[in-house]
This record gives structure tokens, C-alpha cells and sequence, in this order.
């Protein structure tokens, strides 16, 4: 019997009344038509629990719209966990209990799991002819409980990348004081003096570490990048040979490149970095062999798409996809991968930084990383970068100012101001220039430095400064400077990015950057270049 006839109908109509019979028809159409296109999921429940009635919203709700809930148990419905406190809260309210606040709990259904607010009121005998059933009125909100999982993943995310850059900018301070010191105590013990190879040792390792802050700061987007036009296919065509010697023999790689691949703008060694760092990965997914495939394509989009948290607006995009045989990951984990330091592998088995830095560089690009992955059937990583203007032809790349400059004569003349408010990094920064033939000023603050151009402007040449400084900043000081003498040229020194300052000038010519750390030949080349004027602002 339906629901309304156990409503309406509980007597038979006597057969004189057919407007009565035709009113309650319509009557019956009425409010079958708002029980079935309720927003909200309805249940009807029996003394025992046991569904008795259910409207379309629910069915859908759980993913099983042609019904089959009748008559099933709610416990049947519930996740095991809480259920047996909720069942004892509707036990309450159908013995008389009353609650105004609604349950929050997850409702399986078939292929479909939901998170609902479901409020329950005690049935009387005017809705099932019997007392003691329930009403159960259920609110999906799993998109709302993912959309608030997102945010508050978006903003630890945000507060981890910001905390990573502040670590970096300071860890970027020490080791170009411990490259710095190094690079002098060598000048002094060449090969064969029984300390270069330790100095070497301390050296290397410094490098090291400046590496792992590069990852740092390749995850909270404030690296330094050197972005050019270039071909993807081209990219790809010279790292295949590096790719399978990372993954062995074990392990097939198939390379798919797509037709007519747009161009991309892109700091080519980190896209490298990108890829190595998702081939690695996968490698150490199939430990026991498999397949390794790089698909590349294009793509355009209409509308906006949610990747990962992000949101990736409309556009035209190339595509990298690279995706394994491998183990996969887990549902749990999935929101988590791109976390620094946060790794499913075994404690030594990496630092943790590999996706981080993954996730890193493309947003810095301006591009867009999902996974999809699941335990037992591999992952499949997708990049989605801006596709660059086709008319562009893709550009060559810049010669290394290192390579061109190793065995150069560093050695110049000239006044320096050097502006640096951390010791050892002034220290040997003031020792590298003079030992290279500089006379050098030292200050360890911007109104210092202005102090002394005052008095020794006529014999200054040229503005080394630190960016980041107590009370006054580098650019502050730096235009300060430019008001008595405008074309006096100036190198910034920073663990930030370039991009972090250069929207605080008010003119770009005559000013130069370099990042931290850097070793005295760096230091020195820059300098050299700067004076010489061999390189343009």
C-alpha cells in the first residue's frame, strides 16, 4: 500500500462521493509530485528501523535511483562508524525525545558514499497508521564538506609555502657565508695541501643544502626563474636518454609526442627538474618493474576546471601526462602528496620535497598539476601549462655567465658600497671584492650606507646591497641614492626572488640581482660584468 493510501485512504470511500474521490486523487497527485521532487532526501522508517518509504532525492542521493532502500535496515545504510550512537539517538527521539539540532553522519549507498545533516522527527499514527516510526530528512553535503576540505588544505598550503620561504631566505644567508669561506680558505690551500679535501667536503655539502633550499623555495613559488619559449617535444627528445638510465631496465618508457605541440614559456631546467622528479617517483612505484609513459598534448577549455585545489581558468594549454603501472596511492594521501616533506615512502628513502617542488615550480610557471591514482592501478600525474603564442619561434638557450667566466680574470678597480646587515655574509663578501682589487665600504644597514655615500659619493662606483634589511629595505636605500647620483648602478643580493623587489623600483636600468648563495667566483663575475657594463640592466 502506498504511502497515500495509508494516509488518505486508511477507509474505503463510500461510493456516493465522487468528488470527494476526485479531490483526494488530486489530493494524492499533489503531494506525491512534492514528496518525489523534494530537494532533500526523505525515509520513512518503521518501529524496527526498517525502511518504509523513500523519495526520488534519496535514491539519487545514494546512487541507487531505480529504489531497492525499501526495506532495508537504516544500520545497512550507515558508515560503522558512529552508527550504533546514532541508532541509539533515534531510539530516544522515537520514544518521545525531542532534538532540534540535526545528525552529521555518512550514508553508503551503491558505488556512493555521502556525507548528510539528517534531522529526525518521531512518525505518528497519521503518517503509517502505526506509532513510534521516524521521519528522516536528509541534506547531502559532501560537495560542501570536500569544498571545505579544499580551503582549509588551500590555506595550509599557503602557510607552509609561506613559512618554507622565510626558512629558505635565512638558510640562503648561512650558506653563502659557509660557500663564501670555503672559496676563500681555498685560494690559500690549492690541491694536494692536506685541507682542500676537507674544505671540498664542507663545500660540497653546503651545495647540497643549497639545493634542498631551492626546493624550498620552489614550493612556496619564490624561486628564481629564467623562463624562454621553447618546445616541449624538443625538451623531452634530449632528456629521453637521461629518463631511462633513471629507471632501469626493469622498466619500459614509452614517449608519446603529441601533433602539432604548441610552445611553451618556461624555465627549461626546472620543467627538466619537474620531469625527473615524476619519473623517479613513478620508478620507485614499480619496484618490481612495469610501464612508464610521457604523453604530450594540446588542450583547450571553455570553462573553468578544478585541478587539484586550484582552479584552472579557461585557456589554451600544452599538456604533459605521465603515468605508471605502479602501486598507486591512496585516496587518503592524495590531498597530501604535493605537502613538503609528506611522503608515503620509507624513512631515508627521500627527503619528501620531490612533489612539493613538482607542485611548486609549475604554479610559479603560471601552469596547473592532478593526479588521479588509484591503490594497485598506477598514477598518472598531468601538467598543464599556457600555451605560448604559436607565431613564436622557440628561443635558444642563454650560455651560462658561470661556464663563460670560469677561467676569465676577475680582478677590476673601483669604489664599492657593500650594504649587508648579516656578518659573515658582509665579511666575506668584503674580503672576496678586495682580494679581486676593489676597495670597498662596509655597511650593515641602509641608513649607514646613506652615511657613508654622503661622505665618499665622488669615489663610489657601484651599490651592493642586500634587499631585505631592519628599518630600511635595499630599494629604499638604493633610491635614495639615485636622488644624488642617478646613474650609479646597483646589484641586489638576496635569498628572495628577483620578482619579490623589482615591482618597488621605479626604474629597472642600472639595477642588477643575484641570488643567494652565491660563491666568490659569482660574486666577483657579477661584479666584473656590472662595472665592465659587458651585460645590459
Amino acid at each position: 500500500m502506498s504511502l497515500f493510501d495509508r494516509w488518505f485512504r486508511r477507509e474505503p470511500a463510500p461510493p456516493f462521493a465522487g468528488d470527494l474521490r476526485r479531490a483526494l486523487e488530486q489530493a494524492q497527485r499533489r503531494f506525491e509530485r512534492f514528496f518525489d521532487i523534494a530537494p532533500v532526501g526523505i525515509l520513512l522508517l518503521d518501529r524496527a528501523g526498517t525502511v518504509t518509504e523513500t523519495n526520488l532525492a534519496m535514491t539519487r542521493m545514494l546512487g541507487m535511483p531505480g529504489g531497492g532502500l525499501a526495506g532495508k535496515r537504516l544500520i545497512e545504510l550507515l558508515e560503522s562508524k558512529g552508527a550504533g550512537e546514532l541508532v541509539t539517538a533515534l531510539a530516544e527521539i522515537q520514544d518521545g525525545a525531542e532534538r532540534a539540532e540535526p545528525f552529521e553522519v555518512r550514508l553508503v549507498g551503491e558505488g556512493r558514499n555521502v556525507v548528510v545533516q539528517l534531522f529526525a522527527r518521531r512518525a505518528g499514527s497519521e503518517i503509517d497508521g502505526r506509532e513510534g516510526g521516524l521521519v528522516l530528512h536528509a541534506v547531502d553535503l559532501t560537495e560542501q564538506k570536500n569544498l571545505e576540505t579544499q580551503f582549509a588544505q588551500s590555506q595550509k598550503m599557503q602557510a607552509v609555502g609561506q613559512l618554507a620561504g622565510g626558512i629558505a631566505h635565512d638558510f640562503n644567508n648561512l650558506l653563502t657565508a659557509m660557500i663564501g669561506f670555503c672559496d676563500l680558505l681555498l685560494l690559500r690551500h690549492k690541491p694536494g695541501d692536506p685541507s682542500f679535501g676537507d674544505i671540498m667536503q664542507i663545500k660540497q655539502n653546503a651545495n647540497r643544502a643549497a639545493n634542498l633550499v631551492r626546493q624550498l623555495l620552489a614550493f612556496s613559488r619564490q624561486q628564481t626563474l629564467q623562463p624562454r619559449v621553447i618546445d616541449v617535444t624538443d625538451v623531452l627528445a634530449e632528456l629521453s636518454h637521461l629518463l631511462r638510465r633513471l629507471i632501469g631496465e626493469n622498466i619500459d618508457l614509452d614517449l608519446v609526442h603529441g601533433r602539432e605541440l604548441g610552445l611553451v614559456k618556461v624555465d627549461q631546467g626546472q620543467l627538466e627538474q619537474v620531469l625527473i622528479n615524476l619519473v623517479v617517483n613513478a620508478r620507485d612505484a614499480m619496484p618490481t618493474g612495469g610501464r612508464l609513459q610521457v604523453r604530450t598534448s594540446n588542450l583547450e577549455t571553455a570553462h573553468a576546471q578544478l585541478k587539484g585545489l586550484d582552479e584552472m581558468p579557461p585557456g589554451r594549454w600544452v599538456t604533459i601526462q605521465v603515468s605508471d603501472t605502479g602501486i598507486g596511492i591512496a585516496r587518503e594521501n592524495l590531498t597530501r602528496i604535493f605537502e613538503p616533506f609528506f611522503s608515503t615512502k620509507e624513512v631515508g628513502a627521500g627527503t619528501g620535497l620531490g612533489l612539493s617542488t613538482v607542485y611548486g615550480i609549475v604554479r610559479q610557471t603560471g601552469g596547473y598539476v592532478q593526479v588521479d591514482s588509484q591503490l594497485g592501478h598506477g598514477a598518472r600525474f598531468t601538467i598543464y601549462l599556457p600555451r605560448h603564442a604559436d607565431t613564436v619561434t622557440p628561443e635558444p638557450p642563454p650560455v651560462e655567465a658561470a661556464e663563460s667566466r670560469s677561467s676569465a680574470d676577475l680582478t677590476g678597480v673601483g669604489g664599492i658600497l657593500l650594504v649587508e646587515d648579516e656578518d659573515a655574509v658582509r665579511t666575506f663578501s668584503a674580503r672576496a671584492l678586495r682580494n679581486k682589487g676593489y676597495k670597498v665600504w662596509e655597511a650593515n644597514s641602509g641608513e649607514t650606507a646613506l652615511e657613508i655615500f654622503e661622505q665618499e659619493q665622488a669615489q663610489i662606483d657601484l651599490v651592493v646591497t642586500d634587499v631585505i634589511m631592519p628599518q630600511m629595505d635595499g630599494p629604499t636605500m638604493a633610491r635614495r641614492v639615485r636622488e644624488v647620483n642617478p646613474e650609479i648602478k646597483v646589484i641586489f643580493i638576496s635569498g628572495y626572488t628577483e620578482d619579490r623587489f623589482r615591482q618597488h623600483l621605479d626604474v629597472d636600468a642600472g639595477t642588477h640581482f643575484l641570488a643567494k648563495p652565491f660563491s666568490l667566483k659569482q660574486l666577483a663575475g657579477k661584479v666584473k660584468e656590472v662595472m665592465t657594463g659587458e651585460i645590459d640592466s
